[in-house]
């Protein structure tokens, strides 16, 4: 039976559907269905958690199936939602799995892969907790380097000698605390980088064959150690990681970052149309489908060898997403059509949709743009019309050319600021309005010529 992860004090359970989609709203524009999906997979999954253990384990995931030309936002809102859910998410291409002919690479890489992401995680909250013990520790190490304990007279008395050795080392605290010592120098051990190198063959793992080295030889992955002069401000962030990562069980790292992938982990399995091949085809189709049947087993629900031990994949939540320009999700074999019960279709992208894109989300293009040039000292503006001729320009070398979806405004975008961006430096205090005739002068002569709009947008 698989333990369900424990919620922490910053659990998402309070989070409704609605709620979700408003979250992804911030990042994303447009596509509701596919947001209303993902939102009711989480909150299955929240739902999940407060089940009864016997009963929790036969509740599956009800996979998700994406179906939309590339630069509509499918792996945005996978990545945002896995953020949201504090998930452990990997992003994965299928067709990757068909580079080594037949037989293709490992498909459960993907899983130890999504490990490995978990126990970092882990690893990183781990040593946030313990960071204000990691930092008296150091600090106490780096009081005895700049005040070693000196030896005492015969004649000395004991506790007189011990108040002054204190008085001493009182006094440095508070002058390591002010920053006023950080340029002093002193020697600590270092560990030296580097070590002996292994090359493992592709498509093979170390897993499989139940070893791991660097627990059977620890000595010759660990380096040598050396002393060394640092500042006293480099020395202190040395010796606070050093303390940090004494702090953290490695154990408890692995077990909790287990039971994560295990109850909340997102793998999203992109181009899963170009592995789509009907039986009885020739040629590469026979790998695409031999990747499918390869995939079949993880998304089923199996139990793959990692070297943090056994992880079962039967509550990973999989988001598989595709064009299917050419192929159509019928095109797969029926048992992994079945394992994605719940599809999706991805509205394309127009002008009205890239006007906001420009706009609307937190990251937008345009507050991008305008935040990196007011480090250079330039304020940018762009007017309203501005935005939506640089629109109507993208949606039009879509049209034209091959429809990339909201891509094209990160090509459309750097072209329209390629000279401030190279002159900002020397326009510091300036203020720059982009108007409707400086998208025109920039971009107006590119898009209308077809042949070089294919160039260079």
């Amino acid at each position: 039976m698989i333990p369900l992860p424990e919620r922490s004090a910053t659990s998402i359970d309070a989070l409704t559907p609605r709620q979700i989609v408003a979250e992804l709203d911030k990042y994303v524009v447009g596509q509701a269905k596919a947001k209303r999906a993902v939102a009711i997979a989480l909150r299955n999954r929240i739902r999940r958690q407060k089940l009864p253990a016997e009963l929790a384990d036969d509740v599956a995931p009800k996979n998700i199936l994406m179906i939309g030309p590339t630069g509509v936002g499918k792996t945005e809102i996978a990545r945002r939602l896995a953020r949201l859910a504090q998930s452990p998410f990997i992003k994965v291409e299928a067709s990757k799995f068909t580079e080594v002919g037949y037989v293709g690479r490992d498909v459960e890489s993907m899983v130890r892969d999504l490990v490995e992401l978990a126990v970092d995680m882990v690893r990183d909250e781990q040593l946030k907790e313990v960071g204000a013990r990691a930092e008296r520790a150091a600090e106490e190490r780096l009081l005895d380097l700049l005040l070693p304990p000196r030896p005492m007279a015969p004649d000395e008395d004991p506790l007189r000698g011990r108040d002054s050795q204190t008085a001493t080392r009182d006094h440095l605290r508070e002058q390591l605390r002010a920053g006023r010592l950080d340029e002093r120098q002193v020697e600590i051990d270092v560990q030296e980088r580097g070590g002996p190198s292994l090359e493992i063959i592709q498509g093979s793992s170390i897993e499989e064959v139940g070893l791991n080295l660097k627990d059977m030889m620890p000595g010759l992955f660990q380096g040598r150690t050396k002393r060394k002069r640092v500042s006293v401000a480099e020395a202190r962030e040395r010796l606070k990681a050093d303390e940090a990562q004494k702090l953290v069980d490695m154990d408890t790292v692995s077990r909790d970052a287990v039971r994560r992938v295990e109850g909340s982990g997102i793998i999203f399995v992109d181009e899963i149309d170009k592995v789509a091949g009907r039986e009885g085809s020739h040629g590469p189709d026979v790998s695409r489908e031999g990747v499918q049947r390869d995939i079949l087993p993880i998304v089923e629900g199996t139990t793959v060898n990692t070297k943090y031990g056994m992880v079962r994949t039967d509550h990973i939540l999989f988001i598989a997403a595709g064009a299917f320009h050419v192929s159509k999700p019928s095109d797969l074999i029926p048992e992994l059509q079945g394992r994605f019960p719940i599809r999706v279709e991805l509205d394309a992208l127009g002008q009205a949709e890239f006007v906001r894109i420009l706009t609307e989300p937190r990251s937008a293009l345009i507050k991008q743009s305008i935040a990196l040039m007011a480090t250079e000292g330039v304020t940018l503006t762009f007017e309203d019309d501005a935005v939506t001729l640089i629109a109507e320009f993208a949606t039009r070398v879509n049209e034209h050319t091959e429809n990339i979806g909201a891509r094209r405004l990160h090509t459309i975008m750097e072209r329209l600021l390629d000279e401030i961006s190279f002159e900002a430096p020397e326009l510091t205090g300036r203020s720059i309005t982009i108007d409707v005739a400086y998208v025109r002068r920039m971009l107006a002569d590119i898009v209308q010529n077809e042949d070089l709009s294919r160039y260079i947008l």
